[in-house]
């Protein structure tokens, strides 16, 4: 499923997965009414998506909300925000893949000031979320990167995570995969992302709204 959205429209999804795909915290609380509202001005499809995620999170503490968060994406290989990680996992490649997103953010002007790698993918629909050349580039990355979307999507399907709503949504929004990107993604589903111990050195990182400390040792290093 393909929903055609304005660019506006786009921004907006961009927007809302960015921050429901982030740690939550006291802002997230505060927003809640605020995003609801704008995921309503989505087509169906997407803002349905949207509405489980609010469901499944409705009126539960937001200390059970973190642990929930952490236990999901920051202790499981194939469930990480890292999005070069699924196709290069713990491989010389990964330095190549993160030297990309870097230089990108780079070209599009933002400021190198975050505490994430420039593949976390809240950073990433953030700047997508910018439109113009930003938003191209942006989404130029995120469709080269599908595979690991769909491996993303698999495992919070299997760990009855709600963000999987967000990322459904988002890739509700995304051209139809292909083929080949099917076939890839079903491969790292099944066998996850390659292994090679070698020590790549951090990046400087980018943009920074998101501070989130505990993270996959494997996917942030």
């Amino acid at each position: 499923m393909t929903a055609a959205l304005s660019a506006e429209k786009r921004a907006l999804l961009n927007v809302l997965c960015s921050r429901l795909l982030a740690y939550p915290d006291e802002q997230f609380e505060a927003e809640r009414d605020q995003l609801v509202e704008a995921s309503n001005q989505l087509p169906p499809e997407l803002s349905s998506e949207f509405a489980k995620f609010f469901a499944a999170t409705e009126g539960r503490e937001l200390l059970d909300l973190q642990a929930e968060y952490v236990r999901t994406f920051d202790v499981r290989r194939r469930a990480c925000l890292y999005l070069s990680y699924y196709l290069n996992g713990d491989t010389r490649r990964r330095g190549a893949a993160l030297w990309r997103f870097q230089e990108t953010y780079k070209i599009l002007g933002f400021d190198m000031d975050s505490g994430e790698l420039p593949d976390f993918l809240p950073m990433l629909l953030e700047a997508a979320a910018h439109g113009g050349d930003a938003a191209i580039a942006a989404e130029g990355l995120l469709d080269e990167h599908r595979q690991g979307l769909e491996v993303l999507i698999s495992a919070l399907e299997r760990f009855e995570s709600p963000q999987v709503y967000v990322v459904r949504a988002l890739v509700n929004a995304m051209p139809e995969i292909t083929t080949v990107q099917r076939k890839a993604a079903e491969a790292l589903i099944a066998g996850g992302p390659p292994t090679e111990l070698v020590g790549i050195d951090p990046l400087p990182l980018i943009m920074k709204p998101y501070d989130n400390n505990d993270s996959v040792a494997g996917a942030r290093s």
